[in-house]
């Protein structure tokens, strides 16, 4: 365990902005986590639970309390009578693990290819992508409940999983992930027979070059997502100022059949439009920001929109988070103008507000 005082935050998230911490413990065990969780809060200090930092805004401020950087590795491989269980520290890369899932012919997270930030943070914000999210292979989560200060075993059904949605989001700071596993069917002996889940994203069947409900290689499924990602600067590079992002900044807008139709009457054309649960429809926020007129590489400072894709925020060398949420603020204000649709950011924000 490491301990650093007045500890700079900014590196360690992938919008790159952000003030210092007073204090940073970086935890590579899940013993040392639980220990410095149970420090914290038997003083009453401040604690910032940190990892891979892509989904994150700090204020200028920075944050005065401990910032624990949770850095826990390691995949454990469980062979059971119903397939393949993987349980996956979490601190672990996200990204190596799905590679490593996706190589033991495990079916489930090939599409969630290239997201960055970790494993632990994944449940959280039930993450998705091109068709899949976490929640249709989490099997169980171990967490550390603060309330209590006990190692809870949480099932998948009661973690109350939504869209971009969680128990752990709508209970800030009562859980610690520790690790999560995940369920498979067993795979397929040979890697020829090795097919992916059925492809629901139109994008990445027509990169694929199948049809909508067909399956395709795994590896083939997660190169095509890789490709994809990188054409919208959403795989992290140190060169490309487009990668510097907290990834898509506003999450889709899910509405009732009233206000969806009220938007469409607003539009000069056909807003996308997917089913939701609930009888809602769920609509594109890259799609509404266009069409308010805030296009791929808008903004005259040192943040903009990405030039590669519209719902990314990015910090384009030396912006501040004051930056980047006067951005966000245009352009939230600015659809809501237009549309009358309040856009709903997909950060977590510490020591900052939109």
């Amino acid at each position: 365990m490491l301990e650093q005082a007045s500890a700079p935050l900014a590196p360690l998230t992938t919008l790159r902005v952000g003030g210092p911490a007073r204090r940073m413990v970086t935890a590579t065990t899940e013993q040392e986590i639980v220990d410095t969780v149970k420090d914290c809060d038997g003083r009453g200090e401040p604690l910032l639970i940190l990892a891979g930092g892509s989904n994150l805004v700090i204020g200028d401020e920075g944050f005065d309390g401990t910032v624990l950087k949770i850095a826990s590795t390691g995949v454990t491989k469980q062979k059971t009578c119903s397939g393949l269980r993987l349980g996956v520290a979490a601190g672990h890369d996200w990204d190596a693990f799905v590679a490593e899932a996706v190589d033991l012919g495990a079916v489930g997270v090939e599409a969630l290819s290239g997201i960055p930030g970790s494993a632990g943070a994944t449940p959280i914000q039930n993450v998705g992508a091109y068709g899949q999210e976490v929640r249709h292979s989490i099997a169980w989560i171990r967490a550390l409940d603060r309330e209590t200060g006990e190692i809870r075993g949480m099932q998948s059904r009661c973690l109350d999983f939504g869209y971009r949605d969680s128990i752990f989001k709508q209970n800030p700071g009562k859980y610690v992930v520790l690790t999560v596993w995940f369920g498979f069917e067993p795979p397929a002996p040979s890697e020829a027979d090795r097919l992916s889940a059925p492809i629901r994203y139109a994008e990445l069947a027509r990169a694929l070059g199948v049809a909508e409900g067909d399956r395709a290689p795994l590896s083939q499924v997660r190169e095509a997502v890789l490709k994809l990602r990188a054409s919208k600067g959403m795989l992290l590079n140190a060169d490309d100022h487009d990668t510097w992002s907290a990834g898509s900044f506003f999450t889709n807008p899910v509405l009732d059949t009233a206000a969806f139709e009220a938007l469409a009457a607003r539009a000069t054309a056909e807003p996308p439009c997917f089913p939701a649960p609930d009888d809602h429809v769920k609509t594109s926020a890259a799609w509404l920001i266009e069409q308010a007129g805030y296009p791929k590489g808008y903004g005259a400072g040192p943040a903009t929109l990405s030039t590669k894709h519209t719902l990314a925020l990015t910090n384009r060398g030396d912006a501040i988070a004051a930056d980047v949420l006067g951005l966000a603020r245009e352009i939230r204000d600015g659809v809501r103008d237009r549309f009358g649709v309040e856009l709903v950011p997909e950060p977590v924000f510490v020591g900052a507000a939109l």
